[in-house]
């Protein structure tokens, strides 16, 4: 085989190596999209974009308030009992009003979240808008 071949073989299989990489690459974003919007919590997104519910980017950035939200978040995730969801809730914290939001498994979990906020030292009241799973 002469030089000249053999590196046209070699640049062809390159090329086609490259492309099927670039294909798989568009097939497992295409993959990733499918599924992140099987996710979505469409109704959830909407009644934030409103301003009348609070987000964890209302969070005030006083030093009191960041610690009140610390706080308030190791002893959820301290707490084995709760579920998966009620380790990821979010705690808004403006001039020690704590603010609880997200779903949770149970009536008793949603209760316990609110506890949690309430025996926090700084905390002057709990907002619990937390989302009870069960029916």
């Amino acid at each position: 085989m002469s030089t000249h071949l053999l590196l046209a073989m070699f640049t062809l299989t390159g090329s086609l190596i490259m492309m099927t990489g670039s294909v798989r690459a568009e097939q497992n974003t295409a993959i990733h999209l499918a599924a992140d919007s099987a996710l979505e919590n469409t109704e959830i997104n909407v009644r934030d974009q409103n301003n009348a519910t609070l987000t964890p980017e209302d969070q005030l950035e006083s030093e009191g308030d960041i610690n009140i939200t610390a706080a308030i978040r190791q002893a959820v995730v301290k707490n084995e009992s709760l579920s998966v969801n009620a380790h990821n809730i979010k705690i808004i914290t403006r001039n020690g009003v704590v603010t609880l939001r997200g779903p949770v498994e149970s009536e008793a979990e949603k209760m316990k979240l609110q506890d949690i906020a309430k025996q926090t030292p700084g905390v002057t009241q709990v907002n619990n808008e937390l989302e009870n799973k069960a029916p």
